[in-house]
């Protein structure tokens, strides 16, 4: 039986992560404000959520929604947010920087990548805004980030599927694809078993309308979503994909 895939889950706030958690998510990605597609969380949320939350958490580094070049003293902001997250214990970050003719600016990505360090880095979906992914994934990996968040270019992960196991067989061992996008349990095999992703991501935001909802049908959604991974793994040939983060005996990455 080859391993199960990880799950990480796109939340918003502390009851959003809880939630996911008791569902069975892997690790959270913790932002403000998905409506824009998130952005930085506040220290209070990050204070809160690492008081509470065993699991890997990611912070979402986005000083704010739209496009995702950045002025100088946006980048400025963005430095500072990343010291605030490693100061609260978080587990990586999430950001990506594209140039004003919608490239990936390999420099200002390599700065905040250094100064992340030791946390690993996710290139988040601003990926999906480049007109060539094989050519950007070879820019992203050379800014040194860890994983790729990216849906292969189309609005979900499902209609690119396709690319990302494309991406997936390009990148080899030198970077993660991490597929995300519009995932939900009814389409989560089909990712599954056309990408062979060792990790995947969804927000569950259909099931984020209220208070109601978090404490039961997001936490049921996320439940689903773990159950079609586990199925998934008892299917097929075995797989043995090595975690390329190191994590501690409580399974937070260092």
């Amino acid at each position: 039986m080859k391993k199960r895939a990880l799950l990480e889950m796109s939340v918003e706030s502390l009851d959003a992560a809880l939630a996911a958690v008791r569902g069975g998510a892997d690790r959270i990605e913790l932002c403000e404000n998905l409506s824009v597609g998130g952005v930085t969380p506040n220290a209070e949320l990050l204070r809160q959520a690492r008081e509470v939350i065993e699991v890997p958490i990611f912070a979402m580094i986005r000083p704010r929604g739209g496009n995702f070049c950045y002025s100088a003293q946006e980048l400025e902001q963005m430095k500072h947010e990343i010291a605030m997250a490693k100061a609260a214990g978080m587990d990586g970050v999430v950001f990506g920087i594209l140039t004003g003719s919608g490239l990936v600016d390999t420099h200002a990505n390599a700065t905040l990548v250094d100064l992340a360090k030791p946390l690993p880095v996710t290139f988040h979906r601003a990926f999906d805004e480049l007109q060539d992914l094989e050519q950007g994934l070879e820019q992203v990996i050379a800014t040194g980030a860890t994983r790729i968040l990216t849906s292969g270019g189309r609005p979900r992960a499902e209609d690119g599927s396709a690319e990302i196991a494309r991406l997936i067989r390009q990148a080899g061992d030198r970077i993660l694809i991490l597929p995300g996008g519009g995932i939900r349990p009814g389409n989560l095999e089909h990712v599954a078993r056309q990408t062979q992703a060792t990790e995947f991501h969804s927000g569950l935001s259909n099931m984020l309308s209220g208070p109601h909802r978090v404490r039961h049908e997001f936490e049921e959604g996320v439940r689903m979503l773990i159950h079609v991974l586990e199925t998934e793994s008892r299917s097929g040939e075995p797989v043995e994909i090595a975690n390329p983060n190191r994590q501690t005996s409580n399974g937070r990455h260092r």
